[in-house]
């Protein structure tokens, strides 16, 4: 098995892991809170300091990678060190100014992720928007100190970022019912800080070494600064239509908020265990074989890496569709968090999680063209999805309600996607998405046949055993083992590549660590 092979399904590991936790972790809120007026509160005032500067943090970090390894290759990894600690003291700066900024114009700041907010709602959320606004600090260290460990190629280490991260949030749902809930706003600018400071011990075990000065007049510190706002725009895109999302989701009261929130979570649940994992490892690959010129490994890599995603989640796309009612009741659905919540959240999820596989290829996309230090043609496509997202959204909010935000993100999605096809056939004339669009059409054939014998067997289960807690998660464990049995039996009979790829890298991972043992 591959570096690359092994790294990837050991980070898919960890995130696993990481996100099980999490899963945990939006349970406990869950319980605590259910989709009330605090639950919709601390979906927001946590996503405007996140957003605001997760946006910009990661298209930092998107932007210092093949720059970083273009400094290194071209002159030095001392030139690359430098050039690093004045992209970290400008980010510290930064975050310092946008969090007084923040600070005092919290209020216009929560009127626009929160249109619908109005007195009390309104006046608690700004409060604790300003309580988080400095974690953006934090937010922005976080990127840069896992681009850094990527470059690095030790892609596992910020895979544990979200362990205690949701260590911390647990504990501050836990003391925060019993006291204020307050104290879940302070506990989450904690644990917010505590993803960056978790990796500064890593990042200097690989020779990172700190320095005061930054270099404002450092040429490729304009080249970055050049590349930030096309960048933002399209790393950011995904992130921006949930901005549009749950600000017009606000103006239908908190409880589609809070709704939108647990089916988003659910919704990242899959976009980091089968999305991230792969492009941690992939997109330092990309820019390093473009830097050496080698464009038909380039291209080969990305096909690749598409075909890889499309076999992984077309399957948990059906899946969740099928599934969305009963894994919502299992992972949610206790105290605060009634059966009627379960059926909002459940309906948000099905129509959400179809664009999952959209916003994943089109990300593949996207690093291709910054490894090309193509910046322009992913703003503008992400431009135009952004606009389709918005005017239909305004189209079918009003006939469909919560259901036409949702239906509208998953259209946009698909339009953006296509943009991106037809862009990169234009900027490289070797890709093709073809073979993507072959695996695509047995992908979903084979979950197509999956998920109505998923139906069936959850179904047929339920007729059968009692609804309570611990047979629900009987009859969900039973129905997705049934569910990958089937998909994966079909898979192999159409002999579609990546598939087999993947069942020989599980395998052959397995027997190393036999062999190690």
């Amino acid at each position: 098995m591959s570096k690359a092979a092994k790294a990837t399904v050991l980070l898919m590991i960890v995130t696993i892991l990481s996100k099980i936790l999490g899963l945990i972790r939006d349970s406990a809120l869950a319980s605590a809170y259910g989709t009330g007026m605090y639950s919709a509160i601390y979906t927001t005032a946590n996503k405007i300091p996140v957003v605001l500067f997760a946006v910009i943090g990661s298209a930092i970090a998107t932007s210092l990678i093949p720059l970083y390894n273009k400094l290194a290759n071209d002159s030095s990894e001392e030139r690359a060190m430098s050039f690093l600690n004045s992209v970290i003291n400008g980010v510290i700066i930064i975050g310092i100014i946008l969090s007084i900024i923040g600070i005092i114009f919290a209020g216009p700041l929560v009127n626009i992720f929160a249109l619908g907010y109005k007195g009390e709602v309104y006046r608690i959320c700004v409060q604790y928007t300003r309580i988080l606004l400095p974690s953006i600090i934090f937010v922005g260290l976080a990127n840069i100190y896992t681009a850094y460990l990527q470059i690095k190629k030790r892609y596992v280490v910020p895979g544990f970022i979200g362990m205690p991260y949701s260590i911390i949030i647990i504990i501050s749902i836990i003391i925060s019912v019993k006291t204020d809930p307050i104290v879940l706003i302070i506990g989450t600018l904690f644990a917010i800080a505590s993803k960056a400071l978790f990796q500064v011990p890593f990042i200097y075990k690989e020779g990172y070494k700190y320095s005061r000065k930054i270099d404002i007049y450092d040429p490729v510190m304009k080249d970055m600064i050049i590349l930030i706002v096309p960048v933002i725009i399209g790393v950011g895109a995904n992130q921006i239509n949930a901005i549009i999302d749950e600000s017009l989701a606000s103006l239908l009261g908190t409880t589609v908020v809070a709704s939108f929130g647990y089916a988003r979570r659910l919704y990242e649940f899959v976009q980091a265990l089968f999305i991230t994992s792969v492009l941690s490892v992939v997109y330092p690959r990309f820019s390093k074989l473009v830097v050496s010129d080698k464009k038909e490994l380039f291209v080969e890599s990305m096909i690749k890496t598409m075909n890889v995603i499309i076999v992984s989640i077309v399957p948990v796309v059906i899946g969740c569709i099928v599934l969305a009612k009963p894994v919502i009741e299992v992972l949610f659905q206790r105290n605060a968090f009634t059966s009627k919540d379960t059926i909002m959240t459940a309906s948000i999820l099905v129509i959400y999680v179809t664009a999952v596989l959209a916003f994943a290829l089109r990300d593949v996309l996207i690093r291709g063209f910054y490894s090309l230090e193509d910046s322009k043609t992913p703003t503008i496509n992400s431009v135009i999805a952004i606009f389709f997202n918005i005017v239909l959204n305004l189209i079918l909010i009003r006939p469909l309600g919560y259901r036409g935000l949702a239906l509208a993100t998953a259209i946009s999605s698909y339009i953006g996607l296509m943009l991106f096809f037809k862009s990169m056939n234009k900027k490289v004339e070797l890709f093709s998405p073809k073979k993507s669009i072959i695996t695509f059409v047995k992908c979903l054939i084979s979950a197509a046949i999956m998920g109505i014998v998923v139906h069936f067997t959850y179904f047929g289960l339920d007729s059968l055993l009692l609804d309570v807690f611990i047979f629900n998660v009987i009859k969900l464990g039973i129905s997705v083992l049934t569910g990958v049995f089937i998909y994966s039996v079909i898979m192999y009979f159409m002999k579609v590549e990546e598939f087999i790829m993947i069942v020989n890298m599980v395998v052959d991972g397995v027997k190393s660590k036999l062999k190690v043992s």
